[in-house]
């Protein structure tokens, strides 16, 4: 079998995506969805593998920046659109890719390269760590109340078409990327991905809808939701599907989430993808009652480590000497001591010294954001201790005060 691995072409789109559809099921995506993808794509950052006239491998990136402890935006490639066709599988198509994207994201100059796992064993083996977790909730709402702060009553809430409100929405969303840790800066075009809502996606639910939050005439917050009407014998027993809430201070938060408690008719809400430390938890009289489950969500890979471990800060000095593990990308293999001042500002560089910790870049990535523990990486015996204190030392300062998360796939 011979196979070319190339840059894709404008007009081989529809070929391309069609294999990706294929590889995922094969029920291919609305209209409306397909378009705005189509409009999305960074043909010069997506690969197909060709074997003859037959489209079997695609893997494509999008130009992002991310939010990353201290607030900083780091440019970054967000993979997406992996796939290879069934017929030609454990062939080496996806690891042929993914070299192909880590030298050409290094040649751009990105440190970092972030995606979500449709199987996360599949990618561990290039170097990329789970680094956020996303929390979904099942909400008995009529066995809870809210305790909501001061202000509460004052913020006024309104209904809005969805179209209408996009741009007050992607507002909100960019006055808060930088306050929480894998939140992603979009390319123009991005506001649209919220609000794109294909019938054939709503699974017996209602057109999705959209309620502002206001103060002194300004957009303080959003909530966008979908509802499904069920009844049974004694009464409704309708579900309320959220699908992006956001806010800019406490009190437009709590108004937000107390409209979606008093939705008449409903008795079910159903939020599936919420920080593991959203607020809400503490809104609510019976967290029992939200019937929590947590997954992985983004996945980062370091590719240029130095350049991505100086990009964030740290909660306070550090001096640590690193032994990377690092096969997939080795310019990063070797000995590294990151040094960080009293305000957590960073150098990293290769050293000779002795090394203090021993871990693969997989570990690295997985701690990047500040949501996974160095130390739980070390219990699980994938960081390992070469100077007594070293771990507990780096963990600590690693960490986020705020959960890194990602509120919307790509």
């Amino acid at each position: 079998m011979t196979t070319e691995l190339r840059v894709l072409r404008p007009s081989e789109w529809n070929q391309w995506f069609e294999c990706l559809e294929l590889a995922f099921g094969g029920d291919g995506e609305a209209p409306e969805e397909r378009e705005l993808f189509e409009q999305l794509t960074e043909h010069e950052r997506s690969l197909g593998i060709w074997d003859g006239d037959d489209v079997v491998g695609t893997a494509g990136a999008f130009s992002f920046r991310v939010a990353v402890p201290g607030g900083a935006l780091v440019p970054a490639a967000a993979i997406t659109m992996v796939s290879v066709a069934a017929t030609h599988r454990r062939r080496g198509l996806l690891t042929s890719m993914m070299r192909r994207q880590l030298d050409d994201i290094r040649a751009l100059g990105e440190p970092i390269a972030v995606l979500t796992a449709s199987e996360p064993v599949i990618y561990g083996r290039f170097g990329y760590g789970a680094a956020s977790r996303q929390m979904s909730l099942t909400i008995e709402k009529d066995r809870i109340r809210l305790d909501v702060p001061p202000g509460t009553d004052e913020v006024r809430l309104r209904h809005a078409k969805p179209d209408e409100a996009m741009a007050a929405c992607e507002s909100v969303y960019e006055q808060l990327v930088s306050g929480r840790p894998g939140v992603p800066v979009h390319a123009p075009g991005w506001e649209r991905k919220p609000m794109v809502d294909p019938v054939s996606n709503r699974q017996g639910s209602s057109a999705q809808q959209c309620v502002l939050a206001e103060r002194d005439g300004e957009i303080v917050g959003n909530v966008t939701f979908h509802m499904k009407p069920e009844w049974e014998p004694a009464g409704p027993k309708g579900t309320v599907v959220v699908n992006d809430l956001a806010a800019l201070d406490p009190a437009a938060y709590a108004a937000l989430w107390r409209f979606v408690f008093d939705i008449d008719l409903m008795t079910t809400i159903v939020a599936r993808n919420r920080p593991v430390d959203d607020a809400v938890l503490h809104l609510v009289s019976d967290v029992r009652r939200c019937n929590i489950r947590v997954r992985d969500s983004l996945h980062v890979r370091l590719v240029e480590l130095g350049a991505a471990l100086e990009a964030r800060t740290y909660r306070g000095p550090l001096d640590v000497v690193f032994e990377v593990e690092d096969a997939f990308c080795p310019w990063n293999e070797g000995r590294w001591r990151l040094t960080a001042d009293a305000k957590g500002v960073a150098t990293c560089r290769r050293t000779d010294d002795a090394a203090d910790l021993a871990l693969s870049v997989r570990e690295l990535g997985s701690a990047y954001l500040g949501g996974e523990s160095l130390s739980s990486l070390g219990l699980a015996g994938r960081v390992r201790e070469l100077r007594a204190g070293a771990l507990a030392e780096a963990s600590s300062a690693f960490l986020s005060d705020t959960a890194p998360w990602l509120p919307r796939g790509f």
